[in-house]
């Protein structure tokens, strides 16, 4: 009998063996439109192209075969608190709060399909492709109830999808020819600045077959940086510097009005 099993655990190596050595390495290489966005006064938003092509596939427009693709950009993480209001003597105040810590400020997904299709949820959760995948950790400090607390996460979500800072674009990345591929991701007004990180990954029947990493930098420039710098290293100075121009430009504008 062990001679038996033994037999079998041979054959089955090599069956194993035969069948990855016939289907070669898939391969990954992505690229972006622009690595740095800079942010100015006239900054209104802006969108970057992501790229790429996937080697050694054998999809095909009307037969996919079971590849596809997932792009996912997060931004610098941020602490955040959600607040919930409530009526108190007939005016609206602030009650419970939740506080997310680490969560991604900014956060987009594009993929080619439905990203529940994608692959079972515990691979999409490890990975954080989705908005109901993403790891949002709570402080160990809260006043909400555990029966509250979805609710809150899905505000949350809710409230960074409506201030643009949150997205999900199901379908979106569209493959030019059989292995080369595109997706637009948009850059709202409002975007924090920080490192951005751009994964990519590549699925076949469920499970991730390749991926990369690369890195988006959105950076304030010119006098937009200056005072940024200014206000998060020396926020005395910058304290100080605003009441002055505020004294002065109330001044200016008394010399130049008044009457005679």
């Amino acid at each position: 009998m062990s001679r038996l099993i033994l037999l079998l655990s041979i054959v089955v190596g090599l069956v194993t063996g035969a069948a990855a050595q016939s289907r070669p390495n898939q391969e990954l290489v992505t690229s972006l439109s622009s690595d740095l966005i800079s942010i100015q006064s006239n900054f209104t938003g802006t969108e970057i192209v992501i790229f790429g092509q996937a080697s050694n596939i054998e999809r095909q427009p009307n037969d996919p075969s079971g590849y596809e693709l997932a792009i996912v950009v997060e931004g610098p993480p941020q602490d955040i608190t959600t607040r919930r209001k409530g009526r108190f003597l007939g005016v609206w105040v602030n009650r419970e709060a939740e506080r997310f810590q680490n969560v991604p400020s900014y956060y987009a997904v594009a993929s080619t399909i439905n990203i529940g299709n994608l692959a079972n949820r515990t691979v999409l959760d490890d990975l954080g492709i989705g908005l109901n995948h993403i790891n949002l950790a709570v402080s160990g400090v809260s006043n909400v109830a555990l029966s509250d607390r979805d609710d809150f996460r899905r505000a949350f979500v809710r409230l960074r999808e409506q201030m643009g800072l949150y997205s999900e674009q199901q379908t979106s990345i569209t493959f030019l020819t059989d292995t080369m591929f595109r997706t637009n991701i948009p850059l709202p007004a409002n975007i924090p600045v920080g490192d951005y990180k751009v994964k990519s990954f590549l699925f076949l029947h469920g499970e991730v077959v390749a991926q990369t990493e690369q890195t988006l930098a959105v950076a304030k420039s010119g006098f937009e940086q200056v005072t940024f710098e200014l206000a998060q290293s020396y926020p005395f100075f910058y304290g100080l510097l605003a009441v002055s121009l505020a004294i002065f430009t109330g001044w200016l504008a008394g010399v130049i009005f008044r009457k005679d």
